[in-house]
Formats: structure tokens, C-alpha cells, sequence
């Protein structure tokens, strides 16, 4: 039905990965891997979408990266509709406080307190990390999950990992480290307390 609405298998399936990840950029081959479509149907899509304003392009390092157009006037609709999870706000996280996307894959490798992307992921290097995870993680499950997402990315992840009493405490005396991830443009996995979302 949603096909039909919209007019394209293409378009719902673009739309369902920009807002199920508002805060990431992608290029033209990572999308039609993702969204498993052929080329030239996603680059008219991509086209429209732009055309509309519901995306927006830049270039960087002579790649070509869309990602949402937050300013878009019916961004909040588009993304109650496309958003992977009817309950999740703005910030791609549920009101659990985890991701529909990874709050489960999360949960299998110990307790993750919190969970983002960014550098990489977000086309932002402010913090020099692709991922951070805080929180008490097996390493043996840990290393098996980022091996697996290294795969699914195609591209070397780096991330940190640090417990919540750490984390805390090198935010509280301004950590170089640390207030440059906060500032950095991020996606949000898992935020179970609101520890992102209260600073």
C-alpha cells in the first residue's frame, strides 16, 4: 500500500533507510547495496528526493553523500511513517532509549548503557571514532559484533568502549575526548538512561 502511495518500490525503500538513520550521510553503491536495487533507479530516486527537498547532497572527497533534509517542512511526518519504529522520536531512538535497528543486537553483547555512530557513519571526524559503546560489554561477543558489522559496512570501524563511571567522569572534567564526541553529529542506538539526550 505504502508502494502504491508513493509511487515507487525504489523511493519507500530510500525513504525507509534515510529515516530509519536521520543522522547518517550514504554514497550512491553503499545505498544500492543496502536497499538491494539497481543503480540507475536509485539515482532517479535520489533525484526526486532531491528536487523535493527531502534529502539533501554534498560532496566530499569526490563522493557524492545524501543524507536527510531535517529542514524539510514534513520531515517529523515522513519520519513517523518511515522510521523503522512507531515509537521513535527525532533522535532515531526509541522510547526505551535503544534504536530500532540495534537495541536487540546490543543487548547480546552485555549491558550497553549507551551506543552511537558517528565519523564514518555520520560523514562527521570531530571525534577520530566511528562508534562508541559505554557500558559493561563482553569483549569476545563485542569483537564478534564489530567484526560482523565491519563486513556488513564493508569498511574498518573504529570504536571505543568504556564503562558508564568512566564515561561520566572524564564528561565531568571536560575530557578532550569526550566533548568532542558530544559534539560531533551522531546517530543514536542506545541511550537508556538519556545520557546523550540530558547533556
Amino acid at each position: 500500500m505504502i508502494d502504491q502511495l508513493f509511487g515507487s518500490k525504489t523511493r519507500v525503500k530510500l525513504l525507509q533507510l534515510f529515516y530509519s538513520n536521520p543522522n547518517r550521510s550514504f554514497y550512491v553503491r553503499e545505498i544500492t547495496r543496502k536497499i538491494d536495487e539497481q543503480i540507475n533507479s536509485v539515482r532517479r530516486e535520489l533525484a526526486n528526493l532531491l528536487t523535493i527537498g527531502i534529502i539533501i547532497s554534498r560532496n566530499d572527497n569526490n563522493k557524492l553523500f545524501y543524507e536527510v533534509n531535517k529542514k524539510f517542512e514534513y520531515n517529523r511526518a515522513l519520519s513517523e511513517i518511515f522510521s523503522k519504529s512507531p515509537t521513535a522520536n527525532m533522535s532515531g531512538v526509541d522510547s526505551d532509549g535503544s534504536s530500532s535497528d540495534h537495541g536487540n543486537i546490543f543487548k547480546g553483547i552485555g549491558n550497553v548503557e549507551l551506543a552511537f555512530y558517528t565519523g564514518q557513519f555520520t560523514n562527521d571526524e570531530i571525534s577520530g571514532i566511528d562508534l562508541m559503546i559505554v557500558g559493561d560489554v563482553n569483549k569476545n561477543k563485542l569483537d564478534k559484533f564489530i567484526l560482523e558489522l565491519e563486513a556488513q559496512e564493508n569498511k574498518d570501524i573504529r570504536y571505543v568502549v568504556m564503562d558508564l563511571d568512566e564515561y561520566k567522569y572524564r564528561n565531568q572534567v571536560k575530557d578532550k575526548f569526550i566533548s568532542d564526541v558530544i559534539t560531533a553529529k551522531k546517530q543514536i542506538l542506545i541511550d537508556k538512561n538519556g545520557i546523550l539526550i540530558n547533556e
